[in-house]
């Protein structure tokens, strides 16, 4: 465990060793020339396929419509598929909204990414294409190493009756904690100690409120940016409330042993209205942005540097912290394991095997052109794409849109290793400390080394390589850093919650937030927990109980 007092000097340490090694490590020797994969070579007979786009904080290059874009061009080059938008979404909630109509409606694209209650469902209905077989032939190499590092758990996760219906992420488990990322300039600006504690992250908060640590003369700066979602539950993300809960050792959203061994609903547990009582508070305080309801995007605040505080994943530099340095190149985060719980330990969960899939519908009869794209996006996230020259374009045009290419991929389902974080930041402080040459680094470690060498010469030059630099200089440090994390028992479905689960997920989100904008008192929780039994909860429990004794718990 990383304490407050501790953290800072092994942070310092940490950038001397890569600022220092970087300039030594560098090298110009070639990559050996690699035979192609045959399941990466392009269709013999090109195919068009429809997927819904889901979109977030997008701009297209000038001259560039819709699906007529510069990475969906290079796609058909590549893999002969020719990607046209379904539909378009703007975030994800409002892509499963959408893709919940087209289910009901039985209008659905050629291939899509549900997540797990959809997969079940479609499954159900019979209309997803049985990918057996095309897994077999038009899978590469590369995304069948990702799923043999889960020991095959994933395609368990997507296959019923022995028959494979999808192709699921493999779920990082780095990606499981939230930590909190703070504005260090202002921090340092203020005077103020790295936060650790609950009452820290308070002080912190009311301070950059009222001390205007942007220096502009305008009382224009907001308390914590909040996700409309609130709370994550199985995985983090950027804006939610999950850290605050899991100081007080309540794990929303999840199931969960009590004190008693009992399988309970973290939800429902006294450690949740703890929590729910000090970010009513919070909010009373100003602490959490008071307008997080009615804000169109939490994520604008961090875009427009209004916020310097804000929950979220390692990868938060990623995203939306980039938009943050691209609009003040003077913008500092940093990431602390905080809030930490009474005895200074920092707790968190752990993250399911995998979450969503890429699916087809039956009748569909190119699965395999949705394979392609896969193939191809994958080893673009993970830097296997041999077209380096081509690549580069991509990833400047993105850049010149202070954006990741990632934004612009017609579908986004992460594959990469379950430990791949802690291993690559072990790989780089090896490299970068002349232990390791940089050259022997694999194809995607190297090419972050790469970024973290022009963000050194050449600082906010590159919007993608400050995010992944810091992603993994920051962020890869907390992930090795000793935490207890809660693994959660349940993530399947059980026969009643078909019929009581939706109410009673509006149930619990709708007093959560009740409570902490304070239109209701804390003490509405005891009702909301009786309601909650009363209204199915009880029922469920229980065959969430029996199915984790039986071992039945996928």
């Amino acid at each position: 465990m990383l304490n407050r007092n501790r953290r800072k000097p092994f942070i310092v340490t940490t950038v001397c060793l890569l600022l220092v090694g970087l300039t030594a490590c560098k090298s110009e020797q070639a990559a050996p020339v690699k035979t192609r994969d045959p399941a990466d070579l392009p269709l013999e007979t090109p195919i068009t396929i429809r997927v819904p786009y889901a979109y977030q904080d997008i701009e297209l290059p000038e001259g560039d419509v819709g699906d007529d874009q510069f990475l969906n061009r290079y796609i058909k080059e590549q893999t002969g598929v020719t990607i046209k938008y379904s539909w378009e979404a703007s975030g994800e909630e409002q892509y499963v909204s959408r893709l919940n109509l087209a289910i009901q409606s039985d209008d659905l694209p050629d291939a899509f990414i549900v997540n797990r209650e959809q997969f079940r469902q479609l499954v159900k209905m019979d209309k997803l294409e049985d990918l057996t077989d095309y897994y077999t032939k038009n899978t590469s190499q590369l995304v069948k190493k990702f799923y043999d590092a889960t020991d095959g758990n994933a395609l368990r996760e997507a296959s019923f009756d022995g028959r494979l219906y999808g192709l699921p992420n493999v779920a990082i488990e780095a990606d499981a904690p939230t930590y909190l990322w703070v504005r260090q300039d202002w921090l340092d600006k203020l005077h103020l100690k790295p936060p650790s504690t609950i009452d820290d992250i308070e002080h912190i908060a009311k301070q950059f409120n009222e001390q205007d640590p942007d220096g502009n003369g305008k009382a224009d700066t907001v308390g914590i940016p909040v996700n409309k979602e609130m709370l994550f539950g199985e995985k983090t993300g950027v804006g939610g409330l999950d850290g605050v809960f899991n100081s007080y050792h309540a794990f929303p959203k999840s199931w969960i042993y009590d004190a008693q061994g009992q399988v309970v609903y973290g939800s429902t547990q006294p450690e949740a209205k703890m929590a729910l009582a000090k970010l009513a508070m919070w909010y009373k305080e100003g602490v959490i942005d008071e307008q997080f309801v009615l804000r169109k995007e939490y994520f604008e605040l961090i875009d427009t540097n209004r916020s310097g505080i804000l929950f979220g994943p390692w990868w938060t530099p990623y995203w939306p912290l980039s938009s943050s340095v691209a609009n003040d190149t003077k913008a500092e985060w940093r990431v602390y394991m905080a809030p930490v719980d009474k005895s200074g330990t920092f707790v968190t969960k752990t993250a399911p095997i995998t979450d969503h899939y890429l699916v087809i519908r039956k009748g569909y009869p190119h699965p395999e052109a949705a394979i392609k794209v896969l193939n191809l996006l994958t080893r673009l996230e993970r830097n296997q794409e041999p077209n380096q020259s081509e690549v580069k374009q991509l990833r400047t045009t993105a850049d010149s849109m202070s954006l990741q290419l990632r934004n612009y991929y017609p579908f986004d389902l992460l594959l990469d290793y379950p430990d791949a974080i802690e291993k690559r930041y072990d790989q780089l402080l090896l490299a970068v400390n002349g232990s390791l040459n940089a050259e022997s680094l694999d194809t995607e470690t190297k090419s972050l080394y790469d970024s973290m060498m022009l963000e050194m010469e050449q600082p906010r030059k590159s919007i993608e390589a400050w995010s992944s630099s810091q992603a993994y200089l920051y962020g890869g440090e907390v992930s090795k850093a000793t935490k207890v994390q809660t693994k959660s028992l349940f993530y399947d479905t059980t026969q009643s919650m078909e019929k009581y689960w939706d109410e009673l997920q509006q149930l619990e989100y709708d007093t959560y937030l009740r409570i902490i904008t304070g239109e209701l008192p804390i003490e509405a929780f005891d009702a909301f927990v009786q309601e909650w039994e009363s209204r199915g909860g009880s029922i469920i429990a229980k065959e969430v109980s029996e199915a984790v004794t039986t071992g039945n718990n996928s």
